[in-house]
């Protein structure tokens, strides 16, 4: 028999097929498309989404050749895919990196709600999570809220496609209505949004013993899978992914070099104090939690160097950017480049990107190496904000390919950087999640041992580890002195409009 499990992420659907032993036999990957209709907008047709998902799992299921008995998939995570009682779209999903809804959060900040919410809920609202995007589509599409019997994520967006089921995962719902500590939708917190009317809009929060549901009749013809094999919808993707790396004991931390560069930590119990930040997500896992951080500009950062300096792929500015010297003779990126703004380590929906150094005699070369080390910095910054100690940093993700990136990152944090040797470990966890779900696994930490799969280890050089010591203090002073022009900038853009 044979497990097909879906990692439906922002840019790429990917359907791999494994072995009972965790052997990976097939993976299929099908793009999807991110809309941007208006400036700081972000959306995906739910309909393509989902025809995307059948195709790839029909493509994976013939390539092994059949014999499937369970299914589990995660997905990207916040966001609002909005259904009808009969479970249709009742328009596009808003994204996890739509900023439309910045002002209202920007109010909220102002008046204090956020951190009174991050005392019971354990996260920074940021415009991506359903609270926000909920509250603008009341005051601009009050009519689509009307024909809306649901607000899903993602993932519970296949599941109830798979199923007939409308359902959140405990990860997804962790955000932001729910009360952390008891892992319950907060009346309190509705209230504190002023935001009671959308209660009925919250889908039911599956416990994780029961994150399984049979597959439909229809749904099974359409994949060409037997009918009634269970569905389990496993914990969202950056928690699936920290599985499917085996970061499962508290303290352990891992990064995932993506679309979001998300950097999480995982701990017995919810942190309610301090500074308001980041994410804390309900693992999937009996008294585990993650202290996650994913920035708004990840992936796409590189994506955009890319572009900028003439290269073909991610591969090519890792070249060159080996080739400049470390710290890039004094040029320094702030990569904050999503027009959402950042959300991590810090709110702010103004955040923008900058070059600080630049002069006549900085290369190609040193703008590459200037990004790859902002970026790291980043990582860092988020390790430093979640207050971990890690003793190695596991990591995946398409940043994860880049050896010249692996072992800047290695220097930059201080600890050995171990790359997983999963081409999808996002599908890895959702594999073994399916299998704890479905009693196939016992317990968390002997599955993530026998079917996690570390590959290449980069150690840090001491003396460069020394240098990004220094660097990161710098780095933080320049955003600090840069920080003080983002409102500045924002009425620049908003008198252009």
């Amino acid at each position: 028999m044979a497990v097909v499990c879906v990692d439906a992420g922002t840019t790429m659907i990917k359907a791999v097929g494994y072995a009972p032993d965790g052997a990976e036999l097939a993976v299929v990957r099908r793009a999807t498309e991110v809309a941007r209709p208006e400036p700081g907008h972000a959306e995906q047709d739910m309909a393509s989404v989902w025809h995307a998902v059948a195709d790839a799992v029909r493509a994976v299921t013939a390539e092994i050749g059949g014999g499937v008995d369970l299914v589990a998939l995660t997905a990207q995570g916040d966001g609002a895919w909005l259904v009808d009682g009969d479970g249709a779209p009742t328009g596009p999903a808003i994204l996890w990196n739509d900023g439309r809804a910045a002002p209202i959060v920007a109010g909220w900040a102002a008046s204090g709600v956020l951190e009174e919410a991050f005392r019971v809920n354990g996260s920074l609202t940021f415009a991506g999570l359903p609270n926000a995007i909920l509250t603008w589509l009341r005051e601009h599409d009050p009519d689509r809220l009307a024909r809306s019997a649901a607000s899903l994520t993602c993932g519970g967006w296949i599941f109830s496609r798979l199923t007939g089921e409308i359902a959140a995962d405990g990860s997804d719902a962790s955000a932001p209505f729910t009360d952390i500590a008891r892992r319950r939708y907060s009346d309190a917190l509705l209230g504190l949004y002023g935001m009671e009317w959308a209660r009925r809009l919250l889908p039911e929060q599956r416990g994780d013993d029961r994150r399984a549901a049979p597959l439909t009749a229809p749904a099974a013809d359409g994949l060409g899978l037997p009918p009634g094999i269970p569905v389990v919808l496993a914990p969202y993707d950056i928690a699936s992914t920290a599985i499917g790396v085996g970061a499962v004991d508290t303290g352990q931390s891992c990064t995932i070099l993506g679309t979001t560069l998300c950097t999480e930590t995982v701990v017995d119990a919810p942190r309610l104090t301090g500074e308001p930040s980041g994410l804390t997500v309900a693992m999937g896992l009996p008294g585990r939690y993650l202290r996650a951080f994913p920035t708004l500009a990840g992936g796409q950062v590189v994506d955009w160097a890319c572009r900028l300096l003439g290269l073909f792929i991610p591969a090519d500015l890792a070249e060159l950017a080996a080739r400049a010297p470390v710290g890039a003779d004094g040029l320094v990126f702030l990569p904050y480049l999503s027009p959402a703004g950042e959300r991590a380590p810090f709110l702010d929906p103004h955040a923008r990107g900058a070059f600080h150094g630049l002069t006549v005699d900085h290369e190609r070369e040193h703008i590459a190496r200037a990004v790859l080390e902002g970026l790291s910095l980043v990582v860092r910054d988020c390790l430093s904000a979640a207050e971990a100690r890690p003793t190695e940093l596991r990591v995946s993700g398409g940043g994860s390919a880049s050896p010249v990136w692996l072992r800047m990152l290695a220097d930059v944090i201080g600890v050995p950087v171990v790359r997983s040797a999963d081409s999808e470990a996002g599908a890895r966890g959702a594999f073994i999640a399916g299998l704890l779900a479905t009693g196939r696994a016992g317990d968390a930490r002997e599955a993530a041992d026998a079917y996690v799969r570390p590959g290449d280890t980069y150690e840090p050089d001491p003396g460069r580890a020394a240098h990004y010591a220094e660097a990161y203090q710098d780095f933080l002073a320049v955003r600090t002195a840069t920080a003080s022009a983002w409102p500045t900038l924002a009425d620049l853009r908003a008198r252009g409009a």
